[in-house]
């Protein structure tokens, strides 16, 4: 039986090299164009957090009010200082970036890594930390739908500072400005960082001056960058700093963007943007804030705005709102991958997924989310009607996913690379203590909102669990109802199922190897014919976004080489689309018993019918889920590249 592997460049891989260069100046060019790409879509959600951070945190009307004094203002801007620096700086930029996948970053990417190398006598905390990973991605989801209404209300309301009869114009206002951002997610990732880009400079440039101007006129706020304010003021009035917290970690929001957008620009344009601009910009504005507070407790009401000069608000109104609706891209673009690998890894149906780059793999754009997110982040600016009111929702999809990543980084660390068990411990000990202390302060607000993102978690986690499990019961019952293949081969070399030999080709798309693709035997046993030459294709998804084109594809003639049945296996990556015809395209003549006439071929799939059966396999209700989510599968078809006019569907029926 021979098994042979044979590579293609059809599959996109050229795109996976980067764009030629010439000279260092051509290179330094390119690593530019990233760093201010990556401006544009990864570092929206976090850099507009001052508009919100600090208003929240002394919000009068706040089930747990933080009253402002000189020492409560400077705990909480230390706080905010050091929740930045240990979250995202340490955790996140620091730590969690370098846990990537080939590249590829976010939660999924996680989880992909503790599939891969978690050992067989872990194999039940690797699958406990998976399954509470996905409840991490799920929580993202939530993230990826209140990020946009709370960042775009939070700018918007701006015009009230400026003109307060323009109160009852913020909602229709956002709602607007919330459409047309979903409307042009079509163009693609690059299309929209080339032109957010620049604008989000202008912004870091603006709210650090801001800041400086705001320092200028109460130095002493500096003070604040000490450890000893955030310390003194957690343990002298812990009451007060812990109920702080859940609006402090607002400052945070936007971290797993960073982390799920490593992909689009990778982890050194990240780095490079948020140590020499990101970071000290917002620094800068927290601190003005402060000041500015000091000056005069009555600048709570918005001291993100009331620290610009008058002659200046209009103008920063609406840079706040382009630089909010470059927030809500992060976490926009940041949800496109976490569902593009999570369909790829099992948990979801498989969707259409439209690559926007011809030059950069991992840009992509997935119609379904993007519809769905703008339905959703309409309905939370209808229903909550302020940044404020979301505000006690916001935090707690962050924690929660904050919290996750940390975990898993720190057994991955452990699992891939070998840590040595105490650093481990020291540094996952005290990671850990901070975001548990976020996540436990998060939870007082549960009756005030938080239990939206926990609901949407909750909601998405159910739906990517019940779809893994009902994709194994079907491909149990599959396997059962196709029969060996071996056997079937057998059948028909020895004669003893009558068919008539008719020119052409014919590609039947099959799960694996060991079993007979349903159309293949429907076709022999009702038609009684099959072509000269019949390529049974296997596609297998990889926990890895890409696989080199020399490992691309295994040839294997099932055991005969004058018979014209061969087993092809193409393997792609999760962050890959698969295109059928041009991978088999690359096959040599010679290793598959004669050339394949693929531009008259036929292409065979196999439409698997689901129906709930009486079997205890699943709860009624996760069966009657299943079979609802697999109408948003995506047309076969379709996303495997296969032409319309030669591709035969034929049905079978399953139970589940």
């Amino acid at each position: 039986m021979a098994d042979r592997r044979h590579g293609t460049a059809a599959d996109g891989g050229s795109a996976s090299r980067p764009p030629e260069t010439h000279g260092p100046s051509a290179h330094d060019t390119v690593r530019l164009a990233l760093v201010i790409g990556a401006l544009g879509v990864v570092f929206g959600d976090i850099g507009t957090s001052p508009i919100y951070t600090l208003q929240t945190v002394f919000n009068p009307s706040d089930p747990h009010p933080v009253p402002v004094s000189t020492e409560n203002v400077y705990g909480v801007v230390s706080l905010v200082f050091w929740s930045v620096m240990i979250i995202v700086t340490v955790t996140y930029v620091l730590l969690a970036m370098r846990a990537d996948n080939d590249g590829e970053g976010g939660i999924m990417a996680l989880i992909t890594l503790l599939r891969r190398w978690s050992s067989q006598r872990a194999g039940r905390t690797a699958a406990v930390l998976a399954a509470l990973g996905i409840f991490g991605a799920s929580l993202f989801f939530g993230d990826s739908m209140i990020t946009p209404a709370i960042s775009v209300l939070s700018a918007v309301e701006g015009l009230k500072v400026v003109e307060p009869s323009l109160d009852s114009a913020v909602v229709p206002i956002t709602a607007v400005i919330i459409v047309m951002l979903f409307l042009v997610q079509r163009r693609g990732t690059a299309a929209v960082g080339r032109v957010f880009g620049p604008v989000m400079i202008v912004w870091f440039v603006a709210i650090g001056a801001c800041g400086v101007a705001g320092i200028a006129g109460h130095p002493a706020i500096l003070r604040a960058l000490s450890p000893a304010y955030a310390l003194g003021f957690l343990v002298g009035h812990f009451g007060t700093a812990f109920f702080a917290l859940a609006a402090v970690v607002l400052a945070v929001t936007g971290a797993e963007a960073l982390y799920a957008d490593m992909g689009h620009f990778g982890r050194r344009s990240i780095t490079r943007a948020w140590l020499i601009l990101v970071f000290p910009a917002c620094v800068l504005s927290y601190l003005g804030q402060g000041a500015l507070i000091l000056a005069d407790p009555d600048n709570i009401s918005s001291p993100f705005f009331l620290l610009v000069p008058a002659w200046g608000r209009l103008p920063m109104v609406l840079l706040a709102t382009a630089a909010t609706v470059i927030a809500s891209q992060a976490v926009i673009t940041g949800a496109y991958s976490v569902t593009s690998q999570a369909a790829q890894l099992g948990y979801l149906p498989r969707l259409r997924i439209a690559h926007t780059s011809e030059s950069t793999i991992g840009q992509i754009y997935v119609p379904w989310i993007n519809w769905l997110l703008m339905v959703s982040v309409l309905t939370l600016v209808f229903a909550f009607r302020s940044s404020t009111a979301l505000a006690f929702a916001f935090g707690m999809a962050v924690t929660g996913t904050i919290t996750i990543t940390t975990l898993l980084f720190f057994y991955v660390a452990r699992a891939k690379w070998g840590t040595p068990v105490w650093l481990v411990a020291v540094g996952a000990t005290v990671l850990l203590f901070v975001d548990l202390l976020f996540v436990a302060a998060n939870l007082t607000k549960l009756v005030h909102g938080a239990w939206l993102p926990l609901l949407i978690g909750l909601t998405a986690f159910t739906v990517m669990t019940t779809w893994q499990r009902g994709r194994r019961l079907v491909t149990a019952q599959r396997v059962r109802e196709e029969g060996p293949l071996p056997e079937f081969i057998e059948q028909l070399r020895s004669g003893e199922v009558s068919t008539l030999r008719i020119p052409g080709t014919a590609v039947f798309l099959n799960r694996g190897k060991q079993t007979t693709p349903l159309a293949m035997r429907a076709n022999v046993e009702h038609n009684h014919v099959r072509h000269d030459q019949v390529v049974i294709l296997a596609i297998e998804t990889e926990p890895v976004p890409r696989i080199p084109v020399d490992q691309r594809l295994v040839v294997d003639d099932l055991g005969y080489a004058d018979d014209g049945i061969i087993h092809v296996t193409a393997r792609f990556g999760y962050a890959e689309t698969p295109d059928v015809p041009s991978t088999l395209s690359r096959l040599d003549p010679a290793e598959t018993e004669g050339p394949l006439q693929l531009g008259q071929a036929s292409y065979f799939l196999s439409k698997i019918e689901l129906r709930r059966g009486k079997a205890p396999t699943m709860a009624a209700w996760r069966k009657r889920l299943f079979i609802a989510t697999s109408y948003i599968t995506a047309d076969a078809a379709e996303y495997f590249g296969l032409p319309r006019d030669r591709t035969v569907i034929m049905g079978s029926r399953i139970d589940v």
